[in-house]
């Protein structure tokens, strides 16, 4: 029996290591390119240890970026990061006030208007891309932060989970807060958000990555180099024609752009698997 039990635990082990090795390779051949010229990344075979430029092409990266692009690593990280955050904190706070109406709130229609926001859930934003893009245009939002956050500041996934939540809060507190003279907005600042930190810093941890991975709608909305997100930055210096690709620096902003979602979720892991369980209630 016990020798089953260590054979067991072994296998268990040796399968998550090689996982973890098949999962962790390629990252690390990118980081071993970002440290080489692209002379020796094209070489076969390629190198597999970290060569001797790796300060200069991260430094290059984050101060000029490729020739063929205009734009730095650094600049199109503060653009990733403004359209990141805007999303995630504009998602939750609308769908926050979505899901406290729907709950705390008694209107005609009230099932009908939740279950038309989360019919959305069946509309990706590949489906209603086209007439999107030609409202924010019409507004003069193309090329602005404004229109890169705006149209994605929605969220069914989130009114749904905050709703899930409120429903197991006691109705109880809602009345005592009444009595105690606390309006609708206090109840919910004072008492209702706060209740709420943990499924709030779950969704913040989705709704960051999901900001941060955008790719088809800053494709569209941006033409100018300074309005850059990370991926349309690699794409742009992977897609040039005429001008030889410097697989270094591409290499190295890819590895820049892993960064922010890894630390986001690496700081605000229990947070997040506390309001997931805690949202499941």
């Amino acid at each position: 029996m016990t020798e089953h039990s260590r054979l067991r635990r072994f296998m268990t082990h040796f399968w998550l290591a090689l996982a973890i090795v098949v999962i962790v390779f390629p990252i690390y051949l990118v980081f071993v390119a970002s440290t080489h010229t692209s002379q020796e990344i094209l070489s076969a075979p390629m190198p597999v240890t970290p060569g001797p430029h790796l300060l200069e092409n991260y430094a290059r990266a984050l101060g000029e970026g490729a020739e063929n692009l205009g734009a730095s690593a650094l600049t199109m990280m503060k653009n990733s990061l403004i359209m990141a955050l805007g999303i995630a904190v504009g998602k939750i706070v609308i769908s926050l006030l979505a899901a406290y109406a729907i709950v705390f709130f008694k209107f005609p229609f009230r099932s009908f208007f939740f279950w038309s926001i989360f019919v959305t859930l069946m509309l990706p934003v590949e489906v209603r891309i086209m007439p999107t893009y030609k409202v924010v245009s019409d507004l003069g939002l193309t090329n602005s932060y404004l229109g890169l956050i705006l149209p994605m500041v929605v969220s069914a996934t989130a009114v749904f989970l905050f709703r899930q939540f409120f429903m197991t809060v006691p109705r109880e507190i809602a009345e005592a807060s009444q009595i105690d003279g606390a309006g609708p907005m206090a109840f919910f600042a004072e008492i209702l958000v706060p209740m709420t930190r943990t499924p709030i810093a779950a969704m913040f941890v989705i709704q960051f990555i999901y900001g941060w991975n955008q790719y088809l709608w800053p494709l569209l909305i941006t033409t100018k180099q300074k309005y850059y997100t990370l991926l349309i930055g690699i794409n742009r210096m992977l897609s040039g024609a005429d001008v030889q690709i410097e697989w270094e620096i591409v290499m190295a902003t890819t590895l820049l752009a892993m960064i922010p979602p890894i630390l986001v979720v690496v700081l605000m892991q229990k947070q997040f698997v506390k309001g997931m369980t805690d949202t499941e209630k």
